[in-house]
């Protein structure tokens, strides 16, 4: 057990009109005896659900996250042509909406973006369809590469993902608390601001509650990231709804798009089962109309715009409607199919 870990668990747990923050450092400190495991498997499991009750503040998250800088992946900076956009889905999925990210991905390194997500498989506490699923069911298998491979194909094709349980096992370990204690802890939170590049880039997040939104901005400014995107999403992701008014934050801007005023109200497209969810994605990159159609259009012209590949949504849209028209999505499916099979093969033969 350790004293010093004990002391913090006091510090953050103490109850509403006594429990106190942690300083930075303490926060870091926290979270690498939490990775290292230093800390006992009660201790963790007291601090998370204390901490979750108390709230964290951004001076800590920037501390867990400094933690994370020492303690986990970082790539290393890559000869890309425009700023790396960083997205952050929550890692326990979507179970309600049809998740959009790998096509608006793929739409954005058609048009010269490269994008890196990341995640981990089917996680507590909701438990939904993970980005890596997505990718499966698409023919990319993100699993069982280096860091440096996932570089290499990043670099080729515009796109990668980082996996937790193979780039970050330390963080993955953390994961099975969240089903123990039955809620998000602050980790959660780090998810989605998390920036694991050494390189330009541009972070954007999705969240749920609008204090979240504050403490993200704060969070950055304290860990000194210069550009970001927030957006209130579906399910806390960062795809845009289309059956509301979407929040979003370009860094300190207040941005409001009405859909309406695009002609794309609707109904958020609901999630279908799986294989078919998985058609309907192959379909839309063919080029033929879906449910999910109108919302990819809709989210790929708005990060298109947001990437200055368009001069404002509007153009945006047209471009996305272009690519996924002109059938040039579904090529880079197939280039980053390819890609990855070949470096799974040099994997295979040099191993």
């Amino acid at each position: 057990m350790s004293e010093r870990f004990r002391e913090w668990v006091k510090k953050v747990g103490s109850g509403q009109h006594t429990s106190q923050d942690l300083n930075r450092e303490e926060a870091a400190q926290a979270m690498r005896m939490m990775l290292t495991g230093e800390a006992t498997p009660a201790q963790i499991g007291a601090f998370l659900i204390a901490h979750r009750i108390k709230r964290p503040t951004p001076s800590e998250l920037a501390g867990m996250l400094d933690a994370y800088s020492e303690l986990g992946p970082l790539l290393p900076p890559l000869p890309l042509a425009r700023p790396l956009l960083i997205f952050g889905h929550p890692y326990d999925g979507r179970s309600r909406t049809a998740p959009l990210a790998a096509l608006v991905a793929l739409l954005l390194a058609v048009a010269g973006s490269p994008v890196l997500l990341h995640g981990s498989g089917r996680c507590p506490t909701k438990y939904g369809i993970p980005l890596l699923d997505l990718w499966l069911g698409l023919g990319v298998d993100w699993r069982g590469l280096e860091l440096a491979e996932m570089g290499q194909i990043l670099q080729a094709t515009g796109l990668g993902f980082l996996y937790l349980p193979d780039h970050f096992p330390a963080a993955q370990m953390l994961m099975s608390y969240r089903d123990q204690i039955g809620k998000r802890p602050p980790l959660a939170t780090l998810e989605l601001i998390w920036t694991p590049y050494a390189g330009s880039f541009r972070l954007i997040s999705g969240f749920v509650h609008p204090p979240t939104e504050e403490t993200m901005h704060t969070t950055l400014s304290l860990r000194g990231v210069e550009s970001w995107i927030t957006v209130k999403g579906l399910e806390g992701s960062c795809d845009l709804p289309q059956d509301r008014t979407v929040i979003l934050s370009l860094g300190q801007e207040r941005l409001l798009l009405r859909p309406r005023d695009y002609g794309m109200a609707a109904a958020s497209p609901p999630l279908p089962d799986f294989p078919l969810l998985i058609e309907q994605m192959q379909q839309t990159l063919e080029g033929s109309l879906t449910p999910l159609s109108a919302a990819v259009v809709w989210n790929g012209g708005f990060y298109l715009w947001q990437a200055g590949h368009a001069a404002d949504l509007r153009a945006g849209m047209a471009l996305a409607q272009a690519i996924l028209a002109a059938g040039d999505a579904l090529a880079k499916l197939e280039q980053l199919q390819a890609i990855r099979q070949q470096v799974g093969s040099q994997v295979c033969t040099s191993r």
